[in-house]
């Protein structure tokens, strides 16, 4: 009786953890659906201070050559993506050559536009786990180095972008200051994500460099509370994926270099799409300004307020164009439209290639949160 009144209370426990689990799976996903709904309706409240047919006539004014450059530029950024991809894994000893893990993020990307709550990010450690035999737990470790290495990259290119445009740039430190009063809210967003960035970063790579006994602690914590054990262990593992990385200074300096490869050439895309709307810019302000862009617009889209940061990127990236430029509201706009199309339009058709070719459908990629259910242990190994 005492045995099957364990299982018993074990089994309602594993059944009350996933519904908690499911639960908050879908509060997320309902507070990023309103939050899309705002962000939308704010876009159409301000769209009726500009002419609409205006921003479409400079749409449509575009140069197809210039676009179709853009377009081949941000092509190129994605085996890049992969590579960089396939780097933090081999970092954490997986192994997996560039065209397989270039699908993976190909249609992970796509399933985050389609897929509130990021729910793509699960996609992505089940197609690894399927294709490399990819842990689940060291399949959300790397992105989660990934994501750091991101936000850290663009956040980098953003103060060099402002700093050439205070002291070395087109206009000086006060110009500036007044300029931007028009970009105060996603200059704000922008460095609060920043300086979150740097103090995970720091706190990652110090915990990695010093011997805490942490994770010996959090061990004895789920041996005390059998019911918290297996959420210890997988926060153990994920951690120490994660902290492996940070141990090797060869691999920091390589994942660095990529991501910085993959974010010149997501601004040389927005530079492109604004050169190709005739902003008038000069070559140096393009630039300058359209790395600021990029990379304000990239750090606003971490809030999660709106599916794929729909809304959430053209605001800043039109705030900061409009704010230390002559160009008009109508231009900033339509190029940010523009821009933000064009990416997801290629993360689109490459996730649904790469789906194609591994053979994956709605059900699978759907499956991929669940199967972490089925590893034996939360984001743990599978079940030999």
């Amino acid at each position: 009786m005492t045995d099957e009144g364990d299982e018993s209370a074990s089994t309602e426990a594993a059944g009350g953890a996933d519904r908690r689990g499911i639960t908050s799976v879908l509060t997320r996903r309902r507070l990023t659906i309103a939050g899309t709904v705002l962000v939308v309706l704010g876009l159409v409240v301000a769209l009726r201070e500009l002419d609409v047919s205006t921003v479409a006539a400079e749409i449509t004014s575009a140069d197809p050559l210039v676009l179709g450059a853009a377009v081949v530029v941000y092509v190129v950024s994605w085996p890049l993506r992969g590579r960089r991809y396939s780097d933090v894994l081999a970092a954490m000893e997986h192994r997996s050559d560039t065209v397989v893990a270039t699908t993976a993020v190909f249609v992970s990307q796509t399933a985050n536009l389609a897929i509130p709550a990021r729910a793509g990010d699960a996609v992505r450690a089940y197609v690894m786990n399927r294709q490399r035999a990819v842990p689940y737990a060291a399949g959300f470790a790397s992105l989660t180095v990934e994501r750091l290495f991101d936000l850290a990259t663009i956040a980098t290119l953003a103060v060099l972008a402002t700093a050439w445009l205070a002291i070395g740039g087109e206009t000086g430190p006060l110009e500036l200051v007044t300029a931007a009063g028009g970009a105060r809210t996603p200059l704000l967003a922008a460095a609060a994500v920043s300086t979150a960035t740097v103090g995970i970063g720091v706190v990652v790579v110090t915990s990695a460099r010093a011997d805490h006994g942490l994770g010996a602690w959090l061990r004895a914590q789920g041996r005390a509370r059998p019911w918290l054990e297996r959420v210890l262990e997988a926060a153990v593992q994920f951690a120490g994926d994660v902290q492996v990385v940070a141990r090797q200074p060869r691999a920091l300096a390589m994942i660095g270099a990529g991501s910085l490869l993959v974010w010149l050439l997501d601004v040389l895309t927005a530079v492109l799409v604004l050169g190709a709307l005739d902003s008038g810019l000069s070559i140096g302000a393009l630039l300058s300004v359209g790395t600021l862009a990029v990379s304000v617009g990239n750090l606003a889209k971490v809030l999660p307020l709106s599916q794929g940061g729909v809304g959430l990127y053209e605001a800043a990236f039109t705030a900061l164009v409009v704010g230390l430029t002559p160009v008009g509201a109508s231009v900033a706009l339509a190029a940010a439209i523009v821009d933000h199309a064009l990416k997801n339009g290629v993360t689109l058709l490459g996730g649904v290639g790469a789906g194609a070719w591994l053979g994956l459908s709605l059900s699978d990629a759907t499956a991929g949160p669940e199967s972490t259910r089925e590893t034996g242990s939360i984001l743990g190994e599978p079940k030999r």
